[in-house]
């Protein structure tokens, strides 16, 4: 199926998935299943071993890739493991990797306390407002793009890093779990590889962990492909069928996260203990290349990080948890949670302050929502 012919709810509920040729069945199955029989020495009917290829994940993985619009798809067991594969696939020892200075904690993590040991340079940019002609000097291997970021929500140019990255020949990877293909298409613009946390808005639930890539280039596919299959930091079929599942209401649940947010950031803009809102449809490159933003808003407190502890523990409906994207309202305090991992100095010179706030806005009804951080204000 192509995106020419088809609107993005339609892929959604059909790209990759036919009712099955055995039975009928509406939905894909759920191959659980680890080996397949042969029907002679390395005659098999393209599934061998489930760490390799299962066709439950081979649905997923065309579904997802189609509403990124690109040509391969592949799934992992968590974003951090498609992060891994990625950089072990294209990144050698003494290679120079470019990255946001304001990314998901776990993403840092991976670079500064592990990547780097293994000789690979790193050096952090951002790419909101600095020129990519300046941060991205010649030699850049890979350049790994957050946006909008987590959690100050800062958009960068997509199609302006994309040309640099062409002139001087570094791979573009942009994460795109904060906007989702619904709302921003990274391939389009020029990105070589299109990142997920599908535990987030993908699979939009709560329910399971898992990772995506897309792409279009075959080179870069069978290098990504290979390691998917030789590292084998790979769903299970249970994990990846929940996925399916959720994926065919992403439209409308993203439409309704952005209503409720929109409403949300009114309330909060003119709250008098509101120092600062952070939102990506303030930027003017967001709206020429987004068409939403979805239901991700932060805040700054007035107060310290102890204010900022009793209000995310004050509210109700709002659930205090890491994570984000789920149809339920989620709270946290980046400094405490989603971003501990990095140094306290590093965290205020990117300008994650003590008193900062993230919500996850989910579907629920929205004067709910917008009593609960009422009554969360007052205590």
């Amino acid at each position: 199926m192509s995106h020419d012919k088809h609107g993005f709810d339609t892929l959604a509920v059909h790209a990759g998935q036919s009712p099955d040729p055995t039975t009928g069945a509406v939905m894909t199955p759920i191959y659980q299943v680890s080996t397949y029989a042969q029907e002679g020495v390395g005659g098999h009917k393209g599934y061998e071993y489930s760490r390799t290829d299962n066709p439950t994940r081979t649905a997923m993985q065309a579904c997802l890739a189609a509403l990124e619009g690109a040509k391969h798809g592949l799934a992992f067991a968590s974003g951090l493991a498609a992060t891994d594969v990625i950089l072990r696939a294209l990144v050698r020892p003494d290679d120079l990797v470019i990255c946001g200075d304001d990314v998901y904690g776990g993403t840092y993590r991976l670079f500064d306390k592990v990547l780097r040991h293994w000789g690979v340079s790193f050096r952090y940019a951002d790419f909101s407002t600095a020129d990519p002609n300046m941060v991205i000097p010649a030699g850049t291997r890979l350049v790994w793009l957050e946006t909008p970021t987590n959690p100050l929500l800062k958009v960068s140019d997509i199609a302006a890093v994309a040309a640099r990255c062409k002139a001087v020949g570094a791979i573009l990877v942009v994460d795109n779990t904060f906007a989702t293909p619904y709302f921003q298409r990274p391939i389009a613009l020029g990105a070589d590889i299109v990142v997920h946390s599908v535990t987030k808005y993908i699979n939009g639930h709560s329910d399971v962990v898992g990772g995506f890539a897309a792409l279009n280039d075959d080179a870069l596919y069978d290098k990504l492909k290979f390691l998917q299959n030789a590292a084998g930091a790979v769903p299970g079929p249970q994990d990846v069928w929940l996925t399916m599942r959720g994926v065919k209401t992403l439209g409308v649940r993203m439409e309704r996260h952005q209503q409720n947010a929109q409403r949300i950031l009114e309330y909060l803009r003119n709250h008098p203990d509101v120092q600062k809102v952070f939102h990506p449809m303030d930027s003017p490159v967001a709206q020429k290349q987004m068409s939403g933003f979805g239901g991700m808003i932060s805040f700054e407190l007035k107060g310290d990080l102890d204010r900022a502890r009793r209000f995310v523990a004050a509210t109700k409906l709002f659930t205090l948890a890491e994570s984000l994207g789920g149809v339920e309202s989620l709270i946290e305090t980046p400094a405490l949670m989603t971003h501990a991992s990095i140094e306290p100095a590093k965290r205020r010179e990117a300008g994650i302050e003590d008193g900062l706030i993230r919500l996850s806005v989910g579907i629920e009804s929205v004067e709910d929502l917008i009593a609960d951080l009422d009554a969360a204000f007052k205590a």
